[in-house]
């Protein structure tokens, strides 16, 4: 069920930084490293809706 959905965007450290006249920036806010929504990483850790809905499914 992880595999569903492990990536960033789904990550409760993924950011997004928004400037004005400039691109969107994707973040992970606890390495600091730029990343997009669909990268996939180790250090992974669901937000409590992702969590909430691979419980449901299960």
């Amino acid at each position: 069920m992880e595999r569903e959905y492990h990536c960033c965007a789904t990550c409760r450290h993924f950011r997004v930084v928004k400037r004005t006249g400039s691109k969107t920036e994707y973040v992970c806010g606890r390495l600091g490293y730029a990343t997009k929504p669909t990268y996939r990483f180790d250090c992974w850790t669901p937000k409590e809706i992702v969590l909430e809905r691979m419980r449901n499914e299960k």
